[in-house]
């Protein structure tokens, strides 16, 4: 992340209607927003789509931010929030259309990315955690995933610390098998 005082001073600058604030600060975050998103996206053409996402969101929602929390804690927020839609919107399609892999296009499994197939998997145990126990998500995608301290989750969940550290070892503890089945 770009220098944290000027993003949010730029933050909220933008929040309050500054047009030129706000095209500075979607500047100034996009290389970690890319990044960000690539946590949970392994293609960085889907990573990029799901940044653009993002942008587009702080564009149209930035007047939301109040300043209470950090805007870094509710810009991850976004980020979260669109690369999931992404991966779903994703995983639609292809159960719309499936692909045809010619003979030609083989896939090596020596060349696969162990870290896309491990991103995947993720992204559905999520999704399976989300049907199951959707309280327990949250915790889990800011903290594993966007890297937020205990303190800006439990804010931004709206519990209380212990509550937090609670959910997070049950959702832990829930995507665990999930994540290491074959």
């Amino acid at each position: 992340m770009p220098d944290a005082a000027l993003t949010e001073d730029l933050a909220r600058r933008a929040a309050a209607g500054d047009q030129v604030a706000l095209n500075q600060l979607l500047s100034a975050v996009w290389p970690d927003v890319v990044r960000r998103c690539g946590r949970f996206l392994p293609c960085r053409e889907d990573a990029e789509e799901a940044a653009q996402d993002v942008l587009l969101q702080i564009s149209r929602k930035i007047s939301t931010f109040e300043g209470r929390s950090r805007f870094s804690t509710w810009l991850y927020t976004v980020v979260a929030n669109c690369a999931r839609q992404k991966y779903r919107d994703l995983k639609r399609r292809a159960a719309e259309q499936p692909a045809v892999i010619e003979p030609t296009e083989h896939v090596d499994p020596r060349t696969t990315s162990v870290i896309a197939g491990s991103r995947i998997d993720l992204l559905e145990a999520l999704d399976r955690l989300e049907r199951e126990h959707p309280q327990l998500v949250a915790p889990l995608v800011y903290r594993d995933i966007c890297q937020l301290d205990y303190a800006e989750v439990a804010e931004r969940v709206g519990i209380p610390l212990g509550t937090l550290k609670s959910r997070l070892h049950e959702a832990r503890k829930q995507v665990r098998p999930w994540l290491s089945a074959p």
